[in-house]
């Protein structure tokens, strides 16, 4: 059937192309250029103050790292149901997701119950190790994805040799990262459990070295030569999302003592810019999006889907200090276990890896390509 208007007859106009998740400069602040900023602050620092900047700091950490865990849980477990039937989702999605949210937490529960159970602290000790292993690995996947959401939003798009390039760098800069931090045995405690480092004999840190410089050399010729082919154009954004991802969260996070402190929250910023505009636009999307809330009180706030999306962040505020500290608290407090081997803060260690670990599978598969949920709801 073809449709045919007067000549007079207005047009509708697509509306232009999403550029930012928010704008120019929130996102530059939000998906790592804040990072310049705060690093050469935290340098300056005065000795005398570290211990109150220590302080501020670690409190925004917790305010700023800790829901971004829980909305991961929120948006993962939300229809679930739908998702492990495979409704809308094809079957290597639907598969993902059974595994990421039904056997990895039933793994790692059945971890951490033995090795509570028996005691076997040098056991639960690895489970540290293994959490730095994931958590580096998640910082360079969630820098690159930060890069492809902007080229797609500026419609920059990326090669898929540049895609190897800039994936195989983040790869090798990550393992160089982790290997340094392997390279002399050395024990540690965690929530006061002991853990081990693991030996790296020098010459494989040395290649590993090598391979990380020579993929960094090759990701800035990249970078270059996209620069110059497109008059100067790039995802700004996002290769400052990828720079500071792999370099300043990563491979250097331990030239300052309070910077190391500081990454995760600006980890988890970049994290937020994302998902608050996913959640926005799945709340725009419902049909009384536009509506006034029925209590006055809330009408401060304007439409409806503003309501939800503010329901939405107190929501993971609240799971996340639930999940980081008063359950795993409660549970040291009420249930009994031997705190001469394990320390004084079993549940503390448990949920902290738990969560972290978990995080990387549960983004894993939220975050793909192909996931209709994100084709729908983050370009738009």
């Amino acid at each position: 059937m073809t449709l045919h208007l007067p000549a007079n007859a207005p047009v509708a106009v697509a509306a232009p192309p999403q550029k930012y998740l928010f704008g120019p400069f929130i996102d530059f602040l939000m998906l790592g250029g804040s990072a310049f900023l705060l690093l050469p602050i935290l340098f300056l620092v005065p000795l005398k103050y570290e211990g109150v900047v220590a302080a501020a700091t670690i409190l925004l950490s917790n305010l700023i790292n800790h829901p971004h865990f829980a909305h991961s849980y929120q948006i993962f477990y939300r229809d679930f149901g739908h998702k492990v039937r495979g409704d809308g989702y094809d079957r290597n999605l639907q598969i993902r997701y059974i595994i990421a949210g039904i056997a990895v937490p039933l793994i790692m529960v059945a971890f951490f119950t033995y090795g509570s159970v028996t005691g076997n602290a040098r056991l639960l000790g690895y489970a540290t190790n293994a959490m730095g292993f994931f958590v580096g690995w998640h910082y360079v996947k969630q820098g690159y994805g930060m890069l492809m959401v902007d080229a797609v939003l500026k419609r920059k798009f990326f090669s898929d040799q540049d895609k190897k390039v800039l994936l195989f760098n983040g790869y090798a800069v990550w393992l160089f990262a982790w290997l340094q931090t392997n390279a002399v045995i050395t024990e540690r405690q965690f929530w006061g459990l002991d853990y081990y480092t693991f030996a790296v004999p020098p010459w494989l840190l040395n290649i590993a070295l090598s391979v990380a410089a020579a993929s960094s050399a090759a990701t800035a010729v990249m970078f270059v030569n996209r620069w110059r082919k497109h008059g100067g154009a790039l995802p700004y954004n996002g290769v400052v999302a990828y720079v500071v991802s792999l370099y300043a969260w990563i491979l250097f996070v331990t030239l300052n003592p309070l910077w190391l402190l500081v990454v995760p929250a600006l980890h988890s910023l970049q994290y937020l810019a994302v998902v608050w505009r996913y959640q926005t636009n799945v709340e725009r999307d419902r049909a009384d999006a536009a509506k006034d809330p029925e209590f006055k009180v809330l009408s401060i706030l304007g439409p409806m889907y503003r309501v939800r999306v503010l329901i939405f962040i107190v929501a993971g505020t609240i799971l996340g200090a639930l999940g980081f500290w008063l359950v795993p608290m409660a549970l040291t407090a009420l249930v009994p276990y031997d705190k001469q081997v394990l320390g004084s803060s079993l549940f503390l260690f448990i949920a902290w890896i738990f969560i972290n670990v978990h995080h990387y599978f549960l983004d894993n598969v939220m975050w793909r390509r192909g996931n209709p949920e994100v084709s729908k709801y983050l370009f738009r």
